[in-house]
């Protein structure tokens, strides 16, 4: 793991991915580039280029030391770090830039929202759950260690998800010293009964790198995939969670809305996404 991209707004909940991704950096002898998103007031775009380039320059300077106390910790010490600042708040910009850098992973806070909150509220870290096409790592506390004993991957085994499964399980692999792959049958349209898995698997079988893969699977049954996940993670002591996503954007995510976006807000655990 080369390169760690950490979206920042400065809050608390940055503060434990930096420390989170620091913890990885020092294992993997990584760099850091911390990316900060600048929010310019609706008013700049109508004003003259002097009172533009006035405000973006008092915004930089504000920025830049608001930079040098955040990254005033013991805990970064001996590691490679950029600071990056980026003019504009458009979050897929995260994604654009970590796969020009060819990062390796995106780590981001979060305080995640209940479910009083509106549909439409939406968080930082939900859009870049659905646009990033590098793999998103998401903490919502302190962390306490970045040695994983236990990390559960969610998959249908689907063709679709084969490439992203692949590469969940290379990375996660090497932060964890046990993956299961979980599967969830549920009841109605989706059913499948045991024949039509273990067929599923097989086709699945002849796309997988890793060959001892199968070694790793536990089927359950349940009437929701988040809440099977949750679950199972709280049942088996799990210390973070791995999501397929598909990433779906527009109308088709105002109305299906997405398991790993929901499992993001509502898991206390880490969670991991990988987009198909």
């Amino acid at each position: 793991m080369k390169k760690i991209i950490i979206p920042v707004d400065f809050s608390q909940h940055s503060e434990y991915a930096l420390e989170t991704a620091a913890a990885l950096a020092k294992k993997h002898n990584s760099e850091l580039i911390i990316m900060h998103m600048l929010e310019l007031s609706e008013s700049i775009f109508s004003a003259s280029s002097s009172e533009r380039n006035e405000e973006t320059a008092f915004m930089l300077m504000v920025t830049n030391k608001k930079f040098e106390s955040f990254l005033d910790k013991p805990y970064l010490e001996g590691i490679s770090i950029t600071p990056m600042i980026k003019h504009h708040k458009v979050l897929k910009e995260v994604d654009e830039v970590a796969s020009e850098l060819k990062a390796d992973l995106i780590v981001m806070g979060s305080r995640g929202h209940n479910d009083y909150d509106g549909v439409l509220l939406g968080s930082n870290t939900e859009k870049v759950v659905r646009y990033s096409k590098t793999p998103l790592l998401v903490v919502k506390s302190k962390p306490k260690t970045i040695d994983f004993e236990h990390i559960v991957i969610a998959t249908d085994f689907s063709a679709e998800s084969a490439s992203a499964l692949n590469k969940a399980m290379e990375l996660l692999g090497s932060l964890g010293k046990k993956v299961t792959l979980l599967h969830i049958n549920l009841p109605n349209a989706h059913f499948q009964s045991t024949n039509e898995i273990e067929e599923k698997m097989s086709k699945f079988s002849t796309l997988a790198k890793h060959k001892d893969w199968k070694d790793h699977v536990v089927l359950i049954s349940d009437y929701n995939v988040e809440e099977a996940i949750l679950g199972y993670a709280d049942k088996h002591k799990v210390d973070a969670i791995g999501m397929i996503t598909q990433g779906r954007k527009g109308i088709s995510h105002l109305f299906g809305g997405s398991i790993s976006e929901d499992l993001v807000n509502h898991s206390k655990i880490p969670v991991f996404t990988f987009k198909k």
